[in-house]
């Protein structure tokens, strides 16, 4: 007798830096998430897609909770929180070090969910089996319908428990996407996600959280991918730091980020990038709707 096919979607929510984004590659097995080690780096919520011939499993990482400061910040809890809305599966990500009542109100919400909880206690190379043990009781008083698996998303430490267990709980359905599709997002979207993690990695402070990037041009032919990227920022004083002194600070992020969509894409690129001031964006509903966001 043939095996029904089964498909549902596995959201990840949990505070910012507990390890979502470097969960969601274990799970996916593809480079989709960005990660680095700033708080914020994931703003929309980005979908994985895994396929066998009977299953298709929609994994789904959020920006991490965080209680919003301005607009944009909103958007990215809106994503957090629709993802409370479809999942089938919710893997809740904390780790060894964050406070457990770090945010009340999300875990209310997520108390309430009738679809099975996995809560994921990440980092577990990095404690005692002592405060283990006394981590686990606390989060099984908080929320009792939930199954606990202690991991180590890092070390791949308890990953393919992980992924069985997320197996055994897929409903029987037919897939949601095309079988040879690995994420819901275009070609360029990953173009912007890599160019932004550039711009975490190489400059400091504030600069980063202030950027936005997107991909006027994205044009393939047979041997090169044609590339025009725009970086908009806030400030004057921000687009100096970013062009940097002669151009040269662009000009790094540019080969970085050139290296990465090479690699993404498994093709030459040429890449272009120019830089463009924006006052206040980040507060600018319509500019937070050109880029993609979800507004209330």
């Amino acid at each position: 007798m043939e095996s029904k096919h089964k498909s549902g979607f596995v959201n990840i929510v949990g505070n910012p830096n507990v390890g979502k984004s470097t969960l969601m590659n274990r799970l996916v097995g593809e480079r989709i998430s960005i990660i680095t080690s700033k708080a914020q780096t994931t703003r929309h919520r980005i979908m994985g897609i895994v396929n066998t011939d009977n299953m298709q499993i929609v994994y789904s990482d959020t920006p991490g909770v965080l209680q919003p400061n301005y607009k944009l910040q909103e958007s990215m809890l809106n994503f957090s929180e629709s993802a409370l809305g479809d999942a089938d599966v919710l893997l809740y990500v904390t780790d060894v070090v964050e406070k457990i009542d770090k945010n009340e109100e999300f875990l209310l919400k997520v108390q309430r969910m009738d679809c099975p909880i996995l809560l994921l206690i990440n980092k577990i190379d990095t404690t005692t089996q002592a405060d283990l043990e006394k981590l686990v009781s606390e989060w099984k008083e908080l929320l009792p319908k939930a199954e606990i698996i202690p991991i180590s998303a890092l070390s791949n430490f308890n990953i393919d428990y992980l992924k069985r267990r997320v197996e055994e709980l897929m409903p029987e359905s037919p897939p949601y996407f095309e079988k040879d599709a690995l994420t819901d997002k275009p070609a360029r979207f990953f173009v912007t996600e890599i160019i932004r993690e550039k711009i975490l990695l190489y400059y400091q402070k504030e600069i980063p959280y202030a950027v936005e990037v997107v991909v006027e041009l994205f044009k393939e032919d047979a041997d090169m991918i044609h590339i025009k990227a725009l970086i908009v920022v806030e400030r004057d004083s921000q687009k100096g730091i970013i062009i940097g002194h002669r151009g040269q600070a662009l000009k790094k992020v540019g080969a970085m980020a050139r290296k990465d969509i090479e690699r993404f894409f498994e093709k030459k690129v040429f890449l272009e990038m120019f830089v463009k001031v924006e006052k206040d964006w980040r507060n600018r509903d319509k500019m937070l709707k050109n880029f993609g966001y979800q507004l209330d």
